[in-house]
């Protein structure tokens, strides 16, 4: 990509005052940068006529001392930039291949007249191209904007559920460990009462069914014996002393 710093030469030998001739040079790019760094001049008239340009540099806006522009080459759009460009009070950018409704805006540059015409009207067309492009800007701007805030409501929602069914969980599992120890407490409670109420309370017996008797005690038996054997020995008493009478 040839500067003019090469086949072009260098800028302060084509530097006139505060005109810069670059025509009929082999630049391929505005070398934007040294142009808007030359020392101890201010810019006003550029001629990049009959070079080898397609395209302008994006921060040709840059140049805003700028006044007389020529631009004969093969152009086809502006950068957006050119709007800045607001001391620009003559452009010529016949011959070349713009854009039909930049061409339409510019018209012919046949004189000194159209010439200003032509300035004026580009740059108030480039001036609402950068403000259609703005607006555009901002309009995807507020659409990502909306979007995102949209995207931080549904994570902010996300994460108010998610701290909800955590919370909910968590009182779920506190009235199940409740209701465990509740149960526990109840029971121990209930094996406290069982020995007591069996102590205290006649046994209960099936209806139609009759208590069983207990089983005969030992020292029945013995003194049914005892009571024999003093029978016995009355009746021995008594019949001994029939016999001592007689």
């Amino acid at each position: 990509m040839t500067k003019a710093g090469s086949k072009g030469g260098n800028l302060l030998d084509k530097l006139d005052g505060n005109k810069l001739d670059l025509s009929l040079s082999d630049l391929n790019e505005v070398p934007v940068k040294e142009l808007a760094a030359l020392p101890k001049a201010t810019l006003v008239k550029l001629d990049l006529s009959k070079s080898k340009l397609q395209q302008l540099s994006a921060d040709l806006g840059r140049l805003v001392s700028l006044q007389h522009l020529d631009l004969l080459n093969r152009l086809v759009t502006l950068p957006v930039s050119f709007a800045q460009l607001k001391n620009l009070k003559w452009l010529d950018p016949k011959d070349n291949p713009l854009d039909p409704v930049l061409a339409k805006v510019a018209g012919d540059c046949l004189d000194e007249k159209q010439c200003k015409q032509c300035a004026n009207k580009v740059l108030q067309h480039m001036k609402a191209v950068q403000a259609d492009r703005e607006r555009e800007r901002q309009r995807r701007l507020t659409v990502e904007r909306e979007a995102e805030k949209k995207r931080e409501a549904k994570q902010r929602a996300k994460e108010a559920q998610e701290r909800q069914l955590r919370k909910r969980e968590k009182a779920e599992e506190k009235e199940r460990r409740r209701k465990e120890y509740d149960a526990l407490k109840a029971a121990k409670r209930e094996q406290e009462k069982k020995p007591k109420k069996v102590a205290n309370q006649a046994p209960k017996y099936k209806s139609g069914s009759r208590p069983r008797k207990p089983p005969p005690r030992k020292h029945t038996r013995s003194w049914a014996v005892l009571k024999r054997l003093l029978l016995l020995l009355l009746l021995f008493c008594v019949a001994g002393g029939w016999l001592f009478v007689e």
